[in-house]
């Protein structure tokens, strides 16, 4: 209580400049003398508070000070505030008034320096509103319950205790307990379907290793060899590591990459047309090239 009640007076007096010890005591509902001691425990700590008799007299700081100078170097004091400017942006609740108290009392200017939209290019204001029910269950440890579809379009109905948001390949994920498996799984938010957060509320420990449970993701790993057209060079850079891409001789190239066994990855293949071609391996070769065959049976 007293180290809130002594950062609390340092704010008091970077932002009026005077007060008074009595009108500390009645903010604080505590005896004039407190005050007077909490004082010399700041000044101890060799923050500059002094007092002054008269008219307009009472408790100050130094005008130039800065409460870095004390504790934190430049740096330190930057990514305080850039961190929680970042925190700020996913709206996690009552962080403006400690980002304004901070800002104060390190005597600098906060910008705005990051907006995040977890939802998609094109979406409608139901996905963004998603995203603020799976954050609030999350905060609130509250169950969600959802329409799910799987990646062969199958619907299921689920009640899930929400732990974590998770960003990977470009798409995002809900982690949670899921009451219908009785396990943790990973839910792409893209196939949630009628989201509603419940009044129930849940206690569960976080597992450290989420994506190295195949349990949870219930797909199996694997590792593809790509030969890709120069002209995709603009997304080979933007979808992959550079460590991943290997240019060839004429220009094409090589890409080496893991990813998820699913549906997914088979559009996601597709999705380069003639311009991609899978050297590995084999089974996913020819899972393309069968699916390109049905296709073109169509326009026959």
């Amino acid at each position: 209580m007293q180290i809130n009640r002594l950062f609390e007076i340092v704010y008091i007096l970077l932002d009026k400049k005077t007060i008074t010890a009595k009108e500390l005591s009645k903010r604080f509902e505590v005896s004039i003398r407190t005050i007077y001691r909490d004082i010399d425990t700041l000044s101890a700590a060799g923050i500059p508070i002094y007092t002054s008799k008269g008219k307009g007299g009472g408790i100050s700081i130094l005008a130039d000070f800065i409460l870095n100078k004390s504790l934190l170097s430049q740096r330190e004091q930057t990514e305080i505030l850039s961190s929680l400017q970042s925190l700020n942006a996913v709206n996690v609740p009552d962080l403006e008034p400690v980002l304004n108290k901070l800002s104060t009392l390190f005597n600098k200017q906060c910008p705005n320096w990051i907006d995040v939209d977890f939802s998609r290019w094109g979406s409608d204001s139901n996905e963004r509103e998603k995203f603020i029910l799976i954050k609030t269950g999350i905060l609130n440890q509250s169950l969600v319950t959802f329409d799910y579809y799987s990646s062969y379009g199958e619907k299921s109905k689920r009640i899930v205790e929400p732990i974590k948001l998770l960003f990977k390949g470009q798409s995002w994920y809900l982690y949670g307990f899921c009451r219908a498996k009785h396990d943790f799984r990973i839910f792409k938010i893209t196939r949630i379907k009628n989201l509603c957060r419940l009044t129930e509320t849940f206690k569960r420990d976080i597992p450290n290793d989420i994506w190295d449970k195949p349990e949870a993701y219930q797909h199996r790993m694997i590792t593809l060899v790509l030969r890709i057209e120069a002209r995709m060079a603009y997304r080979l850079y933007d979808e992959f590591e550079h460590e991943c891409i290997t240019k060839n001789n004429d220009g094409s190239f090589t890409v080496t990459t893991t990813f998820p066994e699913d549906e997914w990855v088979y559009g996601y293949l597709l999705s380069y047309g003639n311009d991609a071609e899978v050297l590995a391996p084999k089974h996913i070769r020819e899972i393309i090239k069968n699916t390109l065959a049905e296709g073109l049976k169509k326009y026959l």
